[in-house]
């Protein structure tokens, strides 16, 4: 008799796939689901009331921090984090005792967190509670947003992008487009996401739909309207919109 029904929370198709595998394999679980975005779990966790979940934090619009919180007190009994975030972010899972696999994993480490998480589940004392959750989100989203580097899924496989490699960063539909001299890579966040997590990486918005990197700032250039171009030592020209324009030049005086 299964432990735990399953719900699988994840926006690639390769990566629930992959769990769907491990879960059959598992006589412990029952698979009930899977959700492709934030907003889709949250309908589904209220409807299908799993005992268990397995929520990517990584997605666009609704992300599993968002997702915990609209939950509220229809958290799953048992959740596990499932992370591509650095080892920095990682140790926030360890400090609460929170259960997390950090992508990409093994069936082994697959089950070991599994196992974790049923003997929560059959101990209502070990159990979180609502506050405990809130603190611990708090901290682990504190740390994710102090970024060194960024994640960039690309057909199932994770590649890591320096923050400081990137020299500046554009708006594209439900993806960003990451400048680098080597290359563009496509990140499936949002902007308003990106830049939250560069915060204090010495970035700043230029633009609705552009975040610069401060560093690689040559010179600002006056257009007309009170507008100006932000001139790259890469020879790119990014338009600094009036908006932006004041907390622009504040945060290029300071670093």
């Amino acid at each position: 008799m299964p432990e735990a029904r399953v719900l699988v929370v994840d926006d690639e198709p390769l990566v629930r796939s992959g769990m769907r595998d491990f879960v059959d394999k598992d006589g412990r679980l029952q698979w009930v689901g899977e959700a492709r975005s934030g907003t889709e779990a949250v309908e589904m966790v209220r409807t299908l009331k799993p005992e268990l979940m397995l929520l990517d934090i990584q997605m666009p619009e609704l992300d599993g921090f968002g997702v915990m919180e609209a939950l509220g007190s229809q958290v799953p009994p048992a959740v596990v984090f499932v992370t591509a975030f650095n080892d920095f972010a990682v140790r926030a899972f360890d400090v609460h005792a929170v259960d997390y696999l950090l992508k990409p994993f093994e069936e082994e480490r697959f089950t070991t967190a599994i196992t974790r998480a049923l003997q929560r589940l059959g101990d209502p004392e070990q159990a979180m509670r609502a506050g405990e959750w809130q603190a611990a989100l708090g901290s682990i989203r504190a740390r994710a947003q102090s970024a060194q580097r960024l994640l960039v899924k690309d057909d199932g496989r994770i590649t890591v992008v320096p923050v400081d490699d990137i020299d500046w960063i554009e708006a594209a539909d439900n993806y960003v487009k990451l400048h680098t001299r080597v290359r563009t890579w496509m990140l499936r966040e949002s902007m308003r996401d990106v830049e939250q997590q560069l915060e204090g990486s010495g970035f700043a918005r230029a633009h609705r739909s552009a975040i610069v990197n401060l560093a690689r700032v040559r010179e600002l250039q006056p257009l007309f309207g009170g507008e100006h171009v932000v001139l790259l030592t890469t020879g790119a020209r990014i338009t600094l919109s009036r908006g932006y324009r004041d907390s622009f030049r504040a945060r290029l005086a300071t670093g």
